[in-house]
């Protein structure tokens, strides 16, 4: 009877601390920052790597917490000034990112670790070594626009919320295919004379948006074979939001739509077109959606 009465106790006991841990978790003043990078595929069969070498990342606090103290358990990285809009160094050091190798779901993780709890709505990127390399093993070095400088702004809309004691997951969507524009145009290697480079990056708060994911296939000899390029392209409201390509086993995946409604279109030379409207994105949720291409006449 003693040893039941003390086993109780105990569980009591063990129950109060667990719920007082995560009390304490819930009213912390840090909470944790994961940043990945990921790609749109670009569409052009002439380019072999899209190279970008980021070397720090940056935040805009907006949350009402003295911004001057020490961010997680890293000692060199540090509030900057009230004049620099509140700008806070998440991340100072140098790497290069393919982007090319971040496609259909693949990420790159750029940030992971603790920060003041609020909102953050604005980040800067500073790349610099952007390099372009064709097929046949051309390769150009490009201009960054005050990249290198003043970094990339991408603004967080809505701000994303830091609660104490909890992760908070940003995407930014690095669109190669606007951000690479090709000089002299032409399906061939002589008509490339360089690239301008016009970088275009979209923040999405994991937490608030879902994943659209799936398989386009065609039917050989009642046999499902997956077609490998074919375009996805993902509307909201009749205006197009995104889009993506298969790869070669006819898989595509698009990270970082907000909750609600979309249209699909898929297209492939030779095919017809497949449209699938009233797709439900739930937020933090990932939705399956196959597609079956029929040969054209």
């Amino acid at each position: 009877m003693k040893f039941k009465l003390f086993t109780i106790a105990l569980f009591v006991v063990f129950t109060v601390f667990i719920s007082c841990t995560d009390n304490d978790d819930k009213n912390s003043d840090y909470g944790r920052l994961s940043v990945n990078l990921t790609d749109a595929p670009f569409p052009h069969d002439l380019v072999a790597e899209a190279n970008v070498t980021i070397f720090k990342i940056e935040a805009r606090y907006k949350g009402d917490m003295d911004i001057n103290s020490e961010v997680g358990d890293n000692s060199d990285s540090s509030m900057e000034t009230e004049e620099k809009s509140s700008f806070m160094v998440l991340m100072e050091d140098e790497m290069e990112v393919n982007l090319l190798d971040l496609t259909n779901g693949v990420t790159k993780n750029l940030v992971d670790l603790e920060v003041p709890v609020g909102t953050y709505d604005l980040i800067r990127v500073y790349v610099k070594g952007v390099i372009v390399v064709l097929t046949d093993g051309s390769t150009f070095d490009l201009k960054v626009p005050s990249g290198e400088q003043s970094g990339i702004k991408i603004f967080i809309k809505p701000g994303l919320v830091v609660n104490g004691g909890l992760s908070a997951d940003l995407l930014l969507d690095f669109d190669v295919s606007k951000s690479f524009v090709a000089k002299g145009g032409g399906s061939n290697f002589e008509n490339i004379t360089g690239f301008n480079f016009k970088p275009v990056i979209k923040a999405c708060n994991m937490s608030t948006a879902g994943t659209l994911s799936g398989m386009v296939t065609t039917l050989q000899e009642e046999v499902a074979v997956g077609l490998e390029g074919a375009q996805v392209a993902v509307f909201a409201a009749d205006t197009l939001n995104t889009t993506t390509f298969t790869d070669a086993d006819g898989k595509y995946m698009v990270m970082g739509l907000m909750a609600g409604e979309y249209d699909v279109e898929v297209e492939l030379s030779t095919y017809l077109k497949e449209t699938v409207t009233g797709i439900d994105i739930v937020a933090g949720n990932k939705t399956s959606q196959d597609f079956i291409l029929v040969a054209g006449e």
